[in-house]
């Protein structure tokens, strides 16, 4: 059996999202859909209600998909000081902590690629074994529903077990997927320690990630 998972990219997004990566055997960024401005696809949670990090990006059109996004051309000059409302330290005292340091001190180009690049830093370090692609480079067709485009998904990467996230019950139809040979199955709701994940990069053992990952 084939898992696949399919989820909008996240910057450094809560602790639940990552188990999509632990439990699949491909992860698929879903760059190819419209940017969400109020989201989590640039802002990063911190502890304390109301408290983010936020991606500076270029101007777009209100419909611009994910893909087509870019960081500004100052952006690394206007992120690294929003890392101040980190607590404590940012120690680049294991591998882990020097590639997330790197990269928030490091944000240029076009923002997928970015945010690609924050998620592997991620499941490489904790072991997560999954092939992680983009939808943009799948040539979907664009008049696909939500549902159709998720099985489409399935079908080009061969699984045979769809994974989503919990928030995401309302959106499938088991039948339908069952007629197609794929076993939809969603998450239970997370209930680990680090809601706010970025923080806790630098405050937890990577050991201690990936047991609230796996069992959260």
């Amino acid at each position: 059996m084939t898992t696949i998972a399919v989820m909008q990219p996240y910057f450094f997004p809560y602790g639940g999202y990552y188990r999509l990566l632990a439990a699949a055997d491909v992860f698929v960024i879903l760059d190819c859909v419209q940017f969400p401005r109020r989201g989590r696809v640039h802002r990063c949670a911190l502890p304390g209600a109301g408290r983010w990090i936020t991606l500076p990006l270029d101007p777009a059109p209100r419909d611009s998909l994910i893909s087509a996004m870019r960081l500004a051309p100052d952006a690394a000059s206007r992120l690294w000081p929003q890392c101040r409302k980190l607590p404590g330290p940012l120690p680049a005292d294991t591998p882990l902590r020097r590639q997330v340091l790197d990269l928030l001190q490091t944000p240029e180009g076009p923002l997928v690629p970015y945010l690609e690049r924050s998620l592997r830093i991620v499941a490489e370090a904790l072991d997560f074994g999954c092939r992680i692609c983009r939808g943009s480079d799948l040539d979907l067709p664009a008049a696909l529903n939500a549902q159709e485009r998720i099985l489409d998904i399935v079908r080009r990467q061969g699984g045979t077990r769809y994974l989503n996230a919990p928030g995401g019950t309302a959106l499938y139809d088991r039948a339908v997927f069952s007629r197609a040979g794929i076993d939809l199955n969603f998450l239970p709701p997370y209930t680990g320690k680090h809601p706010c994940f970025l923080p806790a990069l630098f405050e937890r053992t990577v050991a201690e990630l990936r047991a609230d990952i796996v069992e959260g």
